[in-house]
């Protein structure tokens, strides 16, 4: 497996990577790229300036996973999204794999911090189908993993919940914040965590 840059120019690759979006997201989110018209402007997006967009490809040429990210905060922070990992090749490694080139990408631009959101659409965490308010903060620090949500997949590679903002996605559909610190010189002088 190789890690490199979406090439805009690489249709084959583009469109493996709109429809890897589409089959990936179907389940758990999936008004999020229903179509490939709606992914494939969402690849198109993520290879604009102030962007990441790579891929993990097999010797084949296939690709078996994406990952993209865009610049915020001027330059100081990093949004991840999305991550999509072809079927069948979960749980091998290529998420990871992505997501600690990523970091890589991020912190040689000189970022101290990545961020991502992970909805909860569809009740696979305590947070999901219930009212959040007024104890928002309490409820994200007990939540339960109830069927397979990947906000655990991103805390074993060191990203922690910053916040939940509930009813993103509409009643009882809340997006969890996550958030690393990737600077390799650590926390700011004078600040102790």
């Amino acid at each position: 497996m190789e890690i490199q840059d979406l090439d805009a120019k690489d249709e084959q690759h583009v469109r493996q990577v709109a429809a890897l979006l589409v089959e990936g997201f179907r389940e758990h989110w999936p008004a999020a790229w229903p179509t490939l018209e709606l992914a494939l402007h969402e690849v198109h997006e993520s290879l604009g300036e102030g962007r990441i967009s790579r891929i993990a490809v097999d010797s084949t040429g296939t690709v078996l996973g994406w990952i993209a990210g865009e610049r915020q905060y001027h330059g100081h922070s990093w949004e991840l999204h999305p991550l999509v990992v072809r079927a069948g090749h979960q749980s091998k490694g290529i998420g990871r794999a992505l997501v600690q080139d990523f970091e890589e990408q991020v912190s040689r631009q000189g970022a101290s911090t990545i961020w991502l959101g992970t909805d909860d659409e569809a009740k696979r965490t305590s947070l999901g189908g219930v009212d959040l308010y007024p104890n928002v903060l309490e409820q994200a620090a007990n939540i339960k993993n109830l069927r397979g949500h990947p906000y655990e997949f991103y805390q074993r590679l060191g990203y922690v919940i910053v916040g939940v903002l509930p009813d993103a996605n509409g009643p009882g559909k809340p997006d969890i914040l996550m958030a690393k610190r990737v600077d390799r010189a650590g926390s700011p002088s004078g600040l102790r965590p």
